[in-house]
């Protein structure tokens, strides 16, 4: 597979982590509801790393690598903290967009920080994707 057939999974799956979560964290704490998703992803992730035999690498990971990773985590906490907060206050129609506000964000940040070359296409797409989340979670 590409890495677009990845990106639309991950899409899919995006959307359904909207979904599924709104109609999970109704009764639940929203912090409690991320630390039961956290333990089941630990555990569906480290299944895949075993079955697929990777668990040996995990000692050849560069100290660079390990700090970076371990950065993301936590801003994925907080990202994943945030939005179950938002998703239990308020519709997941709503939530969902701003969420994806992220994806402009990382465009901008990748100009910044990784040093990628801005192209017609990315600027116009995160431009638009701004639009789109502005009138998804504002225009009612």
């Amino acid at each position: 597979m590409t890495w677009v057939t990845y990106a639309i999974l991950s899409a899919f799956f995006g959307a359904l982590v909207a979904i599924f979560g709104k109609i999970g964290v109704r009764e639940v704490d929203s912090n409690l509801a991320v630390a039961l998703r956290t333990l089941i992803i630990v555990f569906f992730a480290w299944g895949i790393v075993l079955v697929q035999g990777n668990a040996r690498d995990l000692m050849r990971i560069s100290r660079h690598s390990y700090l970076f990773l371990a950065l993301s985590a936590i801003a994925t906490g907080c990202s994943w903290l945030f939005y179950y907060k938002a998703l239990k206050l308020g519709e997941a129609s709503r939530v969902a967009p701003i969420d994806k506000l992220s994806v402009a964000l990382a465009v901008a940040m990748a100009f910044v920080f990784l040093g990628e070359k801005p192209t017609v296409g990315n600027v116009l797409g995160a431009v638009l994707i701004t639009a789109g989340v502005l009138v998804a979670a504002l225009v009612r």
